[in-house]
């Protein structure tokens, strides 16, 4: 059995993602077609709770929708033109021991992800995205704004996922991970219902000020991090 979590837009000001965790039965491998089993048999068991209908938002999304919203294949428009989201994300990241190392910027996601300078420059400490240095804290702000910038384009688009209840990623576990596409979607049908989504781009500090409140309802990822702890 594993726990992944789905999150659902409330679309309430100081609330606006419920973090819902969903057992299931886990397929071990590490074949796309394992992932796509493990997607269906967290979305069966997350219907057995209400939670339907859900969209996968990663690249194992047997939806098209879902694979275009993933941050492997989103584009973000640059002073040096279009470049992966990935490599913006991991290449604004400053460190103790150096950062940002902007030449990522030019690299597709994978190579971006996997750039062992990552890994190699102590604790991270901040990050500098063309100039514009964003805090850790409210802990996925710089990558929240990154990704809902890169859609902010797209609203008539992007209303078609009013229709899901929630939204995944199989791929995301809390135990390791921070940022989630799936939960920055939530995030995204919630600011659109409230008619806030240009309001909250408009700056660095409105942006930060408006999900600060609900930056810290995250109890269900804290609980497996605490799990994993006492284990």
């Amino acid at each position: 059995m594993a726990k992944r979590p789905v999150f659902i837009p409330i679309g309430k000001p100081g609330h606006l993602v419920e973090e819902v965790l969903v057992d299931f039965e886990w397929n071990p491998g590490f074949a796309l077609i394992q992932k796509k089993k493990n997607v269906a048999a967290l979305h069966e068991s997350a219907d057995k709770e209400g939670l339907s209908p859900l969209l996968e938002v990663s690249t194992k999304s047997d939806e098209r929708l879902g694979q275009r919203l993933s941050a492997f294949s989103l584009k973000v428009e640059t002073d040096i033109g279009k470049i992966s989201l990935e490599a913006a994300y991991q290449g604004s990241k400053v460190f103790e021991k150096g950062g940002p190392y902007t030449d990522i910027y030019r690299k597709d996601s994978k190579r971006a992800k996997q750039d062992p300078r990552i890994q190699e420059s102590g604790s991270l400490t901040g990050f500098d995205y063309f100039g514009r240095t964003w805090p850790l804290a409210p802990e996925t702000a710089f990558y929240d704004w990154l990704y809902l910038s890169a859609l902010s384009l797209h609203q008539e688009f992007l209303k078609r996922l009013y229709s899901y209840k929630g939204f995944t990623d199989i791929e995301f576990n809390p135990q390791r991970s921070i940022n989630c596409q799936a939960h920055t979607c939530a995030l995204l049908v919630s600011l659109l219902k409230l008619n806030s989504l240009d309001k909250a781009l408009r700056s660095q500090h409105d942006f930060i000020d408006m999900i600060s409140s609900d930056s810290f309802k995250k109890d269900h990822s804290a609980e497996l991090r605490q799990q994993k702890l006492a284990m």
